[in-house]
């Protein structure tokens, strides 16, 4: 009996046309589940660069000549969050507003970001650089305030809008693809009432409240575990058909 190596009977045939349909769809689950939040960023100028702030904007208290921003985007972590853009050079924010007696002065840049990044029928501002004189004690909030109103806050004092923007939503998780998820899960930085920072990200304890499974956007275990099974089937056909050949 002459032995045709490599060929694939029926069933054989029909489990490996079953691999090459799963292995996508297995894939696209994974990227599936990446999200972030949609929210404003704080941040302070260090020298060149810029840091993402450890105080809340009505908790922090700038000094005279510092420099601050913040920017509007989709960010998974704080740490990854998109920096604001333009120049950020205080003598240049501030060169037409004089020095004044019992005041300070803050330069403030503020970066509506992308239209990727706006919520649905929603268009960012033109970015907008602006220098606050207020009191010595002052926050960055009231610093804020003075130059950008109307200012939005949720009822966890997390910064929702500058200068009215955006009209609605605060810190909501969107999906991959930058749509709502709608699960009213609170954003990476947000500031608690108490006014300390707290660093909220997809997987903290928090995303367990909001029925949310709490990954970070990367391969899930369900992803792991479906290859492994895929990699098995696979192995168990290879052997089937050398069986049959």
């Amino acid at each position: 009996m002459i032995r045709r190596a490599g060929r694939v009977g029926g069933s054989g045939r029909a489990v490996v046309l079953f691999l090459a349909a799963l292995l996508p769809l297995l894939a696209g689950a994974g990227q599936a589940q990446a999200a972030g939040y949609r929210y404003w960023s704080f941040w302070d100028l260090d020298g060149d660069r810029w840091t993402y702030a450890t105080q809340g904007p009505s908790v922090a208290r700038p000094a005279d000549g510092d420099v601050q921003g913040f920017r509007f985007a989709v960010s998974e972590e704080s740490d990854d969050s998109s920096q604001p853009r333009g120049a950020a050079d205080f003598a240049g924010i501030c060169a037409k507003t004089p020095a004044k007696d019992g005041s300070k002065r803050v330069a403030l840049v503020i970066d509506f970001g992308t239209a990727e990044d706006a919520p649905s029928g929603e268009t960012p501002p033109a970015n907008r650089t602006a220098c606050a004189r207020v009191a010595p004690d002052a926050s960055t909030a009231e610093a804020l305030a003075s130059v950008a109103e109307p200012l939005r806050y949720d009822n966890s004092a997390l910064l929702c809008a500058i200068a009215g923007y955006p009209e609605r939503g605060c810190g909501e998780q969107v999906s991959g693809t930058g749509t709502e998820s709608g699960t009213g899960a609170p954003a990476p930085g947000k500031e608690t009432e108490g006014g300390s920072e707290e660093t909220v990200s997809p997987d903290s304890s928090d995303s367990s409240a909001s029925g949310e499974s709490g990954d970070d956007g990367g391969p899930s275990l369900g992803l792991f575990a479906g290859v492994a099974v895929v990699a098995l089937l696979g192995a168990a056909a290879f052997r089937q058909v050398r069986r049959r050949g």
